[in-house]
């Protein structure tokens, strides 16, 4: 019972640790503070559900546990799943894209991308190997009872923060649902003066994610249709490429070659018609003339090639 109740603690240490970073990070991005998160209180869980997952999974993996390398990699995974499944279950229920690292590189449908997963890796190594046995024993010097008191007080903030949130949650999607917006920019201003013309708890929402995307199902048709439209668009062109590469090849072929290849048919005619034993003597000049000329040309072609092409 006493490790869970550290665990509990642990949660709510790193879930404002980790809003307390956001909002390092959104004032040096905006200038002001913004108090990041679904939640009013000062906390981000998703943080502090990271820290649990990698405590309870590595804790449990004793032959491995003092590997830096399996903690990084262990980190990496388990963090990167927890934020592209918070990221892909709030988009299905509530229409919005809460943050997008779509022009990130090495990003996975916009929601992780490997800059993030880095850190997380380094951050897991920290706290598997700097904090936790430091962590760890300083909450055991505090008596059980104080500890057990704290854990319940705060889950129960922490559950009427997320009732309220959930009311809050609730009206963003009902805005997003009967916006007759058909583009994303259009419903964020709908849903934002929404929001501030509310009470703090749902004006504090409206500044939390200033960089939110909404999609009603009219949006995502018509984003669908566009992509259809354009891969469409790509189809038939690559289909007029093919059909005019054979002309644009012709046009651009060198006319010495078209030459090279009629003279070539010339001679595979004459090899046909001509026959030494019934020729006559005109026959005979003519065809003498023609080897005579077609030497001469093969003997210029040869002196352009030895004076390079002058």
């Amino acid at each position: 019972m006493e490790y869970w109740i550290n665990i509990v603690l642990q949660f709510f240490i790193f879930g404002f640790a980790g809003w307390c970073m956001e909002v390092i990070l959104k004032y040096r991005q905006f200038h002001r503070f913004i108090n990041r998160g679904f939640l009013t209180g000062p906390i981000l869980p998703i943080y502090g559900f990271g820290v649990i997952l990698i405590t309870l999974v590595i804790g449990n993996l004793a032959s491995v546990e003092s590997g830096v390398v399996m903690t990084f990699a262990l980190s990496l995974v388990i963090c990167g799943i927890v934020e592209y499944l918070t990221s892909f279950v709030l988009e299905k229920i509530f229409h919005a894209r809460w943050w997008d690292y779509s022009q990130k590189p090495m990003n996975l449908h916009g929601r992780v991308w490997i800059g993030n997963l880095v850190l997380f890796g380094l951050a897991g190594v920290a706290i598997i190997h700097i904090v936790n046995p430091f962590l760890f024993p300083a909450l055991n010097r505090i008596p059980l009872g104080v500890r057990r008191t704290i854990a319940t007080v705060l889950l129960a903030v922490l559950a009427a923060d997320f009732v309220i949130s959930y009311f809050v949650l609730k009206l963003v999607k009902s805005g997003i649902d009967s916006s007759e917006a058909d583009n994303t920019e259009e419903i964020s201003k709908e849903v934002r003066q929404m929001l501030t013309n509310r009470s703090y708890f749902y004006s504090r929402f409206a500044d939390a994610y200033p960089e939110v995307v909404y999609k009603t199902e009219r949006v995502q048709a018509r984003l669908a249709a566009v992509k259809a439209e354009a891969e469409h668009m790509q189809q038939e062109a690559e289909r007029r490429f093919e059909a005019q590469k054979g002309k644009v090849a012709e046009r651009l072929e060198p006319a010495s070659l078209i030459r090279a290849d009629l003279i070539g048919k010339q001679e595979a005619l004459i090899a046909m018609l001509y026959d030494e034993n019934s020729a006559n003597d005109d026959m005979r000049k003519l065809k003498a003339e023609i080897d005579r000329q077609k030497g001469r040309l093969e003997s210029h072609s040869l002196s352009k090639r030895l004076h390079g092409g002058r």
